[in-house]
């Protein structure tokens, strides 16, 4: 199977690379340590076209495929993983979602705003007691004939104090269980929608994360995705998607670490010699290097598949679990290889260990995905 990339893909590739590395590069550890959002960088992505990369052009987006936009998450995630969930969700999650289930009112109203950044959303999914178990919904949306009535509370919600556009999931019909929960698009500003403290995170300390609570808030009928009832379908389709963003991401923060590491090796001499002439750095730099390439196979392969209208579900848990796990154990060996430094701020290493992490609990955690592989390989 060929990997080669055209030469839109390459394009898109070097874009990326080169906004992380003149546009965040800079700024980013500030923004980690004052917890502080990228609020001109993510508008500098959407007018570069990086908010919307998949959405069809006549709403604002780039056009591009599923592919194009791991190349570019894997480009920002080296520097920023911060911005990278941003535009993970602004992607995967809420733009792919409403283009591929909205109606043409809804994709009118919000997508050509959401693809330039002239807004940002988000996906409310999960709640103090519905995170892993997304069955068990407690948010609710009881019908009230041309309107619904919500009352809730979502948590650990991405860009939940700066986005306009809310995809709230929530149970219209307890007795239906997951065939009575619908999807919703809530505005920011709409009566009884409140807005919670900011999380004080261990990683990505730059993306907005916030509880958000619903009091008796009033949501049109015509702003439901889908049918009646087609909310939990909604939502494991959009995050079958969102996981390939995701492994993206800890591919892209496994390999801004090992370059990191790389590096250094070159430079730090001990003994006489560049550590990396020493068996025991050489050594954990060609495991990194290996365990890099095998987890971005696996993430292309999960996109080619959604591109080519193949199968994801299976390619997607597997590049997310192997890349999740990959990120963590490359970044704590960059923090060794760095020895003390890597200990520090200003070598960036530390902060990717901290932002690796995340990336086995979001869009469903690696004990989630071997639900989803083994179900799938035991059918």
């Amino acid at each position: 199977m060929d990997f080669s990339l055209n030469e839109e893909q390459k394009l898109i590739q070097e874009a990326a690379r080169d906004f992380a590395q003149t546009e965040l590069l800079a700024g980013v550890i500030e923004r980690d340590d004052a917890q502080r959002f990228p609020k001109e960088e993510i508008k500098k992505l959407g007018e570069l076209g990086f908010l919307g990369m998949m959405v069809d052009p006549k709403y604002g987006g780039s056009g591009l495929d599923t592919l194009s936009y791991v190349l570019a998450m894997e480009e920002i995630s080296k520097i920023d993983a911060s911005t990278s969930v941003v535009m993970s969700v602004n992607n995967s999650l809420v733009c792919w979602g409403l283009e591929k289930f909205g109606t043409e009112a809804q994709k009118e109203k919000y997508l050509t705003k959401l693809t330039t950044g002239e807004q940002i959303g988000a996906f409310c999914l999960s709640e103090p007691e519905a995170g892993s178990d997304a069955t068990s919904q407690k948010t609710t949306a009881i019908d009230m004939g041309d309107h619904y009535i919500v009352n809730g509370t979502k948590n650990w919600i991405t860009n939940g104090g700066t986005a306009s556009t809310y995809i709230v999931i929530a149970q219209t019909d307890k007795d239906k269980k997951h065939r009575g929960i619908n999807a919703l698009i809530i505005e920011k500003g709409t009566p009884g929608f409140e807005i919670g403290p900011k999380e004080n995170k261990l990683g990505i300390r730059g993306s907005d994360t916030h509880s958000l609570i619903f009091n008796d808030v009033k949501v049109p009928k015509e702003n439901r995705i889908g049918e009646d009832g087609f909310g939990f379908k909604f939502a494991m389709k959009t995050l079958a998607g969102g996981r390939i963003g995701i492994a993206a991401q800890a591919l892209g923060i496994a390999a801004g670490a090992y370059e990191l590491a790389l590096k250094y090796s070159k430079e730090r001499k001990a003994f006489g010699t560049e550590i990396s002439n020493h068996q025991a750095i050489a050594f954990k730099l060609a495991d990194m290097h290996t365990e890099i390439q095998a987890a971005r196979l696996l993430v292309y392969q999960s996109a080619l598949d959604k591109d080519n209208d193949r199968d994801y579900d299976l390619s997607g848990a597997m590049a997310k679990l192997y890349a999740s796990k990959v990120a963590m154990e490359t970044t704590v060996e960059a923090v060794q290889i760095h020895g003390g430094n890597g200990f520090v701020k200003d070598y960036h290493v530390e902060r990717l260990m901290r932002d690796a992490k995340i990336t086995q609990i979001y869009e469903g955690t690696s004990e989630i995905q071997k639900i989803v592989i083994s179900r799938s390989i035991l059918k």
